[in-house]
């Protein structure tokens, strides 16, 4: 691969090709990244078969060439061809190109529903019917998965709020290599498919057995002070911020972009909101990463 500064020169991380790999669940969204891409000036590629990545990359980024950063969709439509794109990422991932993963995905209900809204075949169907092809499409996918970057979870996002995730994430290049999104959620509504770090607080004593704290959340003053009081809630925070405060830059030494650390109670309410935002400012005040602090389930209650 004849990438710029592949020769030993002093090409500097800002300086390499940016690569964005964007696959993931058939029905997911894929496609609706790649437009978001687009409009963000990306150059990108559909459906293109693994075997053919070395050489576009090579083309998108030549002499002559204006492209600044390369998007390439690829999933099992490529069919006997997407078993190389582990192998296709790995190789240009060992090149000087900067590369990232964005990973797609969404529960099996949802993408039941929009197949069959949209009355499409999935390309992984090989008769035996559709949530077998999805199963079977998990499988194939595991791997690259367990590769990606970023996993965009699109179960309950709107198109609107899929294109903020998307630009928060990918719309600027930032200083910092790590962006971490820290999400509360109650376990009674499921628990976060595109977590990283999953934290259950439900051994806290729960405000909502305290009439007066019950109509409020955890971003409230009353109940935060009962929350972050408990006589073992400042031993669990020291721990587990000394955890992340040792993680973190293990990430970035091995170029993780994307981190999701998911904190989870009963519903969602009080004790998972108040500890994820104590953990936001804890790592806010890190200044070396961008936070975005999140309450998955407050809507829900």
């Amino acid at each position: 691969m004849n990438l710029p500064g592949a020769e030993g020169d002093s090409t500097t991380a800002e300086d390499r090709p940016e690569v964005i790999i964007i696959t993931g669940m058939s029905g997911a969204g894929r496609t609706q990244v790649a437009k978001i891409l687009e409009d963000l000036g990306t150059y990108v590629v559909d459906n293109l078969p693994p075997t053919l990545v070395d050489k576009v990359v090579d083309l998108a980024f030549g002499p002559g060439s204006s492209v600044d950063r390369l998007g390439l969709v690829a999933d099992v439509r490529g069919r006997e061809f997407f078993g190389q794109l582990v192998q296709s990422i790995e190789t240009l991932r060992a090149s000087r190109a900067s590369v990232r993963i964005v990973f797609l995905e969404a529960s099996d209900e949802t993408l039941v529903h929009r197949y069959e809204e949209h009355r499409r075949r999935h390309p992984a169907d090989e008769g035996s019917g559709l949530l077998d092809a999805i199963e079977h499409e998990r499988e194939l996918l595991s791997e690259v998965r367990g590769m990606a970057d970023l996993v965009i979870d699109t179960t309950d996002l709107n198109v609107h709020e899929l294109r903020d995730r998307v630009v928060d994430a990918l719309g600027e290049d930032e200083a910092a290599n790590l962006q971490v999104q820290v999400v509360s959620f109650g376990f009674k509504h499921g628990t976060p498919r595109d977590a990283d770090l999953v934290m259950d607080v439900r051994f806290l004593p729960n405000p909502h057995w305290v009439e007066e704290l019950r109509p409020h959340d955890g971003r409230d003053d009353q109940v935060r002070e009962y929350v972050l009081g408990q006589a073992s809630t400042q031993p669990f925070l020291e721990k587990f911020k000394a955890l992340l405060d040792t993680v973190l830059p293990g990430y970035v030494a091995e170029g993780k972009r994307y981190l999701t650390i998911a904190i989870g109670c009963t519903g969602g309410r009080h004790r998972s909101v108040a500890i994820a935002e104590e953990i936001g400012r804890h790592l806010e005040a890190r200044a070396d990463v961008p936070v975005f602090v999140e309450h998955r389930d407050l809507d829900d209650q």
